[in-house]
């Protein structure tokens, strides 16, 4: 870890919440609204935040699995995820929230009218925008935990939980 974390508190509540007490806890709502009040298919949102997870490379991350109303996706999705381009697990709602995460993550100029075509023709204005900023916290978020090396230390609060 980069941060040295005074003995006996949470690694994720001290860097995140007294380290830097007007912007973390604000970053940590964002974070979690972005679970909370997703209007977005379980699929889908876990396909594009994977996608982020393998890119940061956020050990939390790749491990963990959303979790609604008791359903999680199935083992070997992250497998799927990596190979968004074949698989043949994927519709194509979900196959482009993979594809779209990766390309927010790494090619963003790229995102050309081709690839807006087909985004839009599989999701509303409204899901596009809820997706983008979910990516973006992933994307934020995780790269900070794994970059700070917090991400070994990583929980979140009751209602998450990683993969069992």
């Amino acid at each position: 870890m980069i941060i040295d974390v005074p003995a006996g508190k949470d690694p994720i509540a001290y860097v995140w919440g007294e380290l830097v007490p007007g912007i973390g806890p604000a970053a940590s709502a964002f974070s979690l609204a972005v679970y909370a009040h997703t209007t977005l298919g379980l699929r889908e949102f876990e396909a594009a935040r994977l996608r982020i997870a393998q890119i940061n490379g956020c050990v939390f991350c790749l491990d963990w699995r959303t979790e609604r109303d008791g359903r999680k996706v199935e083992d070997g999705f992250a497998d799927a995820v990596t190979d968004w381009r074949t698989t043949d697990a994927f519709d194509e709602r979900t196959r482009l929230a993979a594809e779209y995460a990766e390309r927010y993550a790494l090619d963003h100029h790229g995102l050309d009218e081709e690839f807006w075509t087909r985004m839009t023709a599989h999701y509303s204005r409204l899901e596009i925008v809820e997706l983008s900023m979910s990516i973006g916290s992933w994307l934020a978020f995780g790269r900070l935990n794994r970059v700070l090396g917090l991400d070994t230390a990583c929980t979140l609060p009751s209602g998450h939980s990683p993969r069992p």
